[in-house]
């Protein structure tokens, strides 16, 4: 290599964007942040009503349970339908939405609103599937005390899978990380906004390697710390 032309290792070394990758990361912080909130706020209470409609835990009253097979149908289809969709084709037919509700389709405010439609899904079967994990025999003793289905949502099926609802959270924030970071394709701000614009666009190498390495480390401490909450919780 010429000596005149500078390294890759050189670039990381001169390496000036710290102040924009420092802006990026708290932006990418703060969208993962928010629309985890959200996720967990909308995709938990649809994870129990797919759990409490589905088949083996209806009502024994036809009428009931007829309702109860509609919605779950409807819930189960819609749920598919926004999972398997790619997020980045998601990001552009939301953009109208997006809009509508933050007023703006850029930065980080323009981004949540697609990150939450898009993962709160994926959240929503983890709760599902948790609870279908429950042992029966707690339902069935809930039902036996007279409890209602309420009090048994709230007293025995979620604090049964609460180290496997931290470790779904976990999952999905780790998710909401990379999405976050797809969200910066369109300008929605974030360590993939500025891999984007800087790196991508600018031919910067070095921008997208730290990038990236960011992104790793947010990755591991999130895995870290959700890993330690879930030792500490579970007590089997």
């Amino acid at each position: 290599m010429d000596a005149a032309t500078p390294s890759l290792w050189d670039a990381v070394i001169a390496f000036d964007y710290w102040p924009e990758i420092g802006t990026a990361t708290l932006d990418t912080l703060i969208m993962t942040g928010v629309s985890l909130l959200f996720t967990i706020l909308l995709g938990l209470p649809l994870g129990v009503v797919l759990f409490l409609t589905s088949p083996g835990h209806r009502s024994p009253q036809r009428q009931v349970a007829r309702m109860q097979a509609i919605t779950y149908g409807m819930l189960s289809f819609l749920v598919n339908v926004l999972r398997s969709a790619p997020f980045l084709i998601l990001l552009i037919l939301l953009i109208p939405v997006t809009r509508w509700i933050m007023g703006t389709t850029l930065g980080v405010e323009g981004s949540i609103p697609p990150l939450v439609i898009g993962i709160a899904p994926f959240f929503a079967r983890l709760v599902e599937n948790l609870l279908r994990e429950v042992d029966r025999g707690v339902l069935e003793a809930c039902r036996a005390m007279g409890a209602t289905t309420r009090q048994t949502v709230f007293w025995a099926l979620l604090p049964e899978t609460l180290p496997g609802l931290l470790g779904a959270v976990t999952v999905t924030a780790i998710a909401l990380i990379g999405y976050s970071a797809m969200s910066g394709v369109i300008g929605g701000g974030g360590l993939g906004d500025l891999a984007v614009r800087y790196g991508y666009q600018r031919f910067n190498t070095a921008v997208m390697l730290v990038t990236v390495a960011v992104l790793v480390v947010l990755v591991q401490l999130v895995q870290l710390i959700g890993d330690r909450l879930v030792r500490r919780l579970n007590h089997r």
